[in-house]
C-alpha cells in the first residue's frame, strides 16, 4: 500500500458573502458611498467665513460692505474739511469730548430704542415688545442687506460709532452749531436721568418694601 500524503489545510480566508448583486441605477449607488455634503451658507462660502463661523450663519459680506461704507463716509469728512481749510486742533477740548460723549450716548439710544423713532426702522426691524421707558426691543429681519442695516439701527453701540464720527468732524466745520446741538442731547440726557430717579423715588415713597422679619 502507499504512503497516504497528508492533506494540505486550505489558508484561505473566507470571503465575506456578497448578498445579492445591486440592481439599482449607476446614479442613484453613489449616493451611498459618498453621501453630499450639505454646503455651508453663501457668507460661509467666503474666505475664511466657514473657518470663521461653522455653526452660525454671520452676515460677513454686510460687515464688509460697512465697513466700506463707513470709510468712505469718513473719507467724504475728511475732503470737505480739508477744502474749507480747517486745521485739525493739537488736543481736543474736554468741553466739547463730555459734550460728545453724552450727546452720542443719548442718540444712538434714541435712533436705535426710542418709540417715536421705530417708523424709522421698520423697514428694516421687527417689533419684540416693550423695553424700559419710552424704549422698544426690536430684531433685524433677516437675510439680504436689510439684515446688516437692521442690525445697525437696533444696535446703540453700533450707532454710536457713525454719530461720534459725524460729531466730530461737524465740531470741525461748524462749531457753534454742533455745541448748540451736542448741549441739547446733553440736557436731554441729564433729563432723562432725574426723570428715572423721581419715578425710583416715587415707587419706594408709593410702595416701601416690607421692614424684614
Amino acid at each position: 500500500m502507499g504512503r497516504r500524503t497528508p492533506r494540505r489545510r486550505d489558508r484561505r480566508r473566507a470571503l465575506p458573502d456578497p448578498g445579492p448583486p445591486d440592481t439599482r441605477p449607476p446614479e442613484s449607488r453613489s449616493t451611498d458611498a459618498h453621501p453630499p455634503e450639505s454646503l455651508p451658507p453663501d457668507d460661509a462660502r467666503q474666505p475664511g467665513g466657514h473657518d470663521y463661523s461653522p455653526e452660525a450663519d454671520r452676515p460677513l459680506r454686510g460687515y464688509l460692505t460697512a465697513l466700506a461704507a463707513f470709510g468712505a463716509y469718513n473719507a467724504g469728512w475728511a475732503v470737505a474739511i480739508r477744502r474749507r481749510g480747517r486745521a485739525l486742533p493739537e488736543r481736543p477740548d474736554p468741553r466739547d469730548l463730555a459734550l460728545t460723549a453724552v450727546a452720542t450716548f443719548r442718540l444712538s439710544r434714541l435712533l436705535t430704542k426710542g418709540s417715536v423713532t421705530s417708523p424709522l426702522r421698520a423697514p428694516f426691524t421687527v417689533y419684540e415688545g416693550p423695553e424700559g421707558p419710552a424704549e422698544v426691543s426690536e430684531r433685524p429681519r433677516q437675510g439680504g442687506p436689510t439684515e446688516t442695516l437692521g442690525e445697525l439701527l437696533t444696535c446703540p453701540f453700533c450707532l454710536s460709532v457713525w454719530l461720534a464720527s459725524t460729531l466730530t468732524a461737524a465740531q470741525l466745520l461748524w462749531p457753534r452749531l454742533t455745541r448748540t446741538t451736542t448741549g441739547a442731547l446733553t440736557a436731554l440726557a441729564a433729563a432723562d436721568a432725574l426723570q428715572l430717579a423721581y419715578t425710583a423715588l416715587e415707587s419706594r415713597a408709593t410702595h416701601p418694601e416690607p421692614p424684614p422679619n
